[in-house]
């Protein structure tokens, strides 16, 4: 236990020396006595001083003025000082002590047992101010490591954020482009064998998409800004779906995919179609990739209902090559593989049912995988949802970017610095009967706006030179009316939520992501062209 220093300041030699004597063999004491207050100020300046056992009569300086000058120091005002008097015990010498800064009182001539016992019980007091002190400055220690942490953590997260941008946008990019040229093709004259490659362009780039969605999903939610959208949903419609899209895919690796529902399931549910979609369909194709004969089957079926709510449980079934029972938990890990050597036989990322896991969890299901090595695997989805009485829409069959009718006497600048977006965009607005002037910059676009009127602007977001937000603001802020108020569409292959939001705050009037549906484009072309129609008439 840590040794405290006790002070006794007495004007007579004797008082000191009997009260050494008295607390002489009180543990982890170290005493010391003076008979002059000056000198004892001193060493209480220069000393760590817990107590201090102070006589009230004194010539040079009496016991209360030694008290406050104590208490008016940084450096001693926290010692505990007990007044040793021999002078009336009146209540007003009382409170003069106490107002001057001391704690109690000991009363001469000193009983030898109230006095040890009253010095060891400030010693514990001391003892427990100075762990508390000690306590308060591990506390505040560790609120700097954690505001430090907490700052270091903020500036990783903004690192990867930026860096999932970047990486969005320089794959997002190429990907519009290839999209967009199949997209073209697939409206071109094909014999049998183009039109096959053509599926297989098509699968690649979609492959791509998917991966990059997949890490971008991740993070977003990791860092809990992923939430559902819940609507009206058709489940037979989500399944039926799904078998179209995967008995195509099997059938291409010689095994079969068929779906098996439960009659007593209900029409319409209240869920997020695209992220039950996503669960899905990374547990089939994942029992499309690991099977090399045989077949994999979804089986739906009603568990439960409970008076407006439905259990469903959603199982995926293959008879590929199975996981071994230690690997099972590793499986829905970031980046993990269930062992080594299937990503160089398989391929994949690791990601799929990592995603898996953490939209299960949004949706407060539960998720559980059982498998035998060789003999095939079963994922188990469950989860509740609300049921939905109501009849959906009749779904409306999808046009193709050439079937839309022409919007004549429309001008616009297309700001890409991608050679092969540029050709892909202008060649589908040439298609619908667009003039189209294109730069390759931010500050090209100022430069062509200084002189021809447009009816419209499609600005990419990131652009050497001058980005497309930039460019937006300057147009928004010039003087010109006929400049100014120009309708501006931001073209942006990043998905992140913050570079929308910055889009809109530049000025643009709508933001379009890479890869874009041209049908929704045109949309979006003939509102706002129309729109400024009505404001110039």
């Amino acid at each position: 236990m840590e040794k405290l220093k006790l002070v006794i300041v007495d004007d007579k030699e004797e008082n000191v020396l009997s009260l050494k004597a008295l607390l002489a063999d009180v543990d982890n004491l170290d005493i010391w006595g003076s008979t002059s207050p000056n000198e004892a100020l001193r060493y209480c300046w220069n000393q760590d001083i817990a107590i201090a056992l102070v006589d009230v009569q004194m010539p040079e300086i009496n016991g209360f003025e030694f008290v406050s000058l104590l208490q008016s120091n940084p450096k001693t005002w926290q010692i505990m000082v007990i007044m040793v008097t021999a002078i009336s015990k009146e209540d007003k010498f009382l409170l003069k002590g106490l107002h001057s800064g001391a704690i109690d009182y000991l009363y001469k001539p000193l009983n030898p047992d109230i006095t040890v016992a009253k010095v060891k019980s400030f010693m514990q007091q001391v003892y427990i101010q100075r762990e508390l002190k000690r306590k308060n400055e591990e506390l505040e220690r560790s609120h700097m490591e954690l505001v430090k942490a907490k700052k270091e953590a903020d500036l990783a997260r903004k690192s990867k954020e930026n860096f999932l941008a970047n990486m969005s946008h320089e794959i997002r990019t190429p990907i519009n482009g290839i999209t967009g040229i199949t997209t073209m093709l697939r409206n071109s004259p094909l014999n049998e064998e183009q039109s096959e490659w053509l599926d297989y362009l098509e699968n690649a780039s979609q492959q791509l998409l998917l991966i990059i969605n997949d890490i971008l999903d991740l993070s977003k939610i990791d860092s809990g800004k992923m939430r559902l959208d819940f609507a009206k949903t058709s489940l037979a419609g989500v399944i039926k779906e799904l078998t179209k899209l995967f008995t195509y895919k099997a059938e291409q690796k010689g095994i079969t995919f068929h779906a098996v529902n439960d009659d007593k399931l209900p029409k319409h549910i209240l869920a997020d179609s695209l992220r039950l979609t996503q669960i899905l369909s990374n547990l089939i194709s994942n029992g499309i990739k690991f099977t090399e004969e045989g077949s994999v089957t979804l089986e739906t079926k009603l568990l439960k209902r409970s008076k407006q709510r439905v259990h469903i449980q959603f199982s995926v079934k293959d008879t590929g090559i199975g996981i071994n029972s230690n690997a099972i938990d590793k499986i829905f890990h970031s980046f993990e593989q269930g062992e080594e050597g299937i990503t160089k036989r398989f391929g994949g990322t690791g990601l799929g049912l990592a995603i898996v896991k953490r939209l299960v969890n949004l949706h407060q299901g539960q998720i559980h995988a059982y498998s035998e090595l060789g003999m095939g695997s079963e994922f188990v989805f469950q989860c509740w949802f609300d049921e939905e009485a109501s009849e959906a829409a009749p779904k409306s069959d999808k046009k193709q970017y050439t079937d839309l009718p022409m919007l004549d006497g429309i001008r616009i600048l297309l700001a890409e610095d991608n050679e092969l977006n540029s050709f892909m965009v202008t060649h589908m607005l040439n298609t619908w009967g667009i003039t189209v002037d294109t730069v390759k910059n931010g500050k090209e676009a100022l430069d062509k706006v200084e002189n021809i009127s447009y009816s419209l602007i499609l600005m990419d977001a990131h652009m050497p030179v001058m980005s497309g937000f930039d460019a937006i603001r300057a147009i928004r802020n010039d003087q010109r009316e006929h400049i100014r108020n120009v309708p501006i569409i931001s073209i942006s292959a990043s998905v992140l939520q913050r570079e929308q939001q910055a889009a809109y705050a530049a000025g643009a009037d709508a933001v379009v992501g890479k890869p874009f549906d041209p049908v929704s484009l045109y949309q979006i072309i003939k509102t706002l062209t129309q729109a400024k129609d009505k404001t110039n008439s």
